[in-house]
């Protein structure tokens, strides 16, 4: 049973991504600091940071649209792990272990959002309370 945004499976993934970026991004210039490192530092962080928030709103609507901001979130750190790889600062083999991950994230967040919908059930009132996912069908991603 989904008692916290903590059961999440998509919040579980985002968090171990944060932490793999955190040790990545140890690797790259000193230069890079306080300009790609943290922007990357910055997106990846979005990610578990939205859907923990989001779960924690009242209605389902608020729960989606911080479902969408996790997926800008998701783009945005795809973009800069791409121009990390074409700078030099990370190997192809890790770009695409990461890309590969986030397009997991990626459609696990879409399940979700189709979940709080009901797109995968019967269609919801958007203005209904939200309290958890444990109303919905069972997901592999809840």
């Amino acid at each position: 049973m989904i008692k916290s945004y903590k059961d999440l499976e998509i919040w579980k993934k985002s968090v171990e991504l944060v932490k793999d970026i955190y040790i990545i991004t140890k690797d790259f210039p000193k230069s890079e600091t306080y300009a790609l490192v943290d922007q990357i530092k910055r997106a990846s962080l979005s990610i578990p940071s939205n859907i923990a928030e989001g779960h924690s709103r009242q209605y389902k609507r608020e729960f989606r649209q911080f479902l969408f901001v996790a997926l800008g979130s998701l783009a945005e750190l795809e973009t800069q792990l791409i121009i990390a790889e074409k700078l030099g600062y990370l190997d192809k083999q890790k770009l695409n272990k990461f890309l590969s991950e986030l397009d997991v994230i990626g459609k696990m967040t879409r399940g979700v959002n189709q979940e709080v919908t009901g797109q995968r059930k019967q269609s919801i009132n958007q203005d209904e309370h939200y309290t958890s996912p444990k109303s919905l069908a069972p997901s592999p991603y809840l």
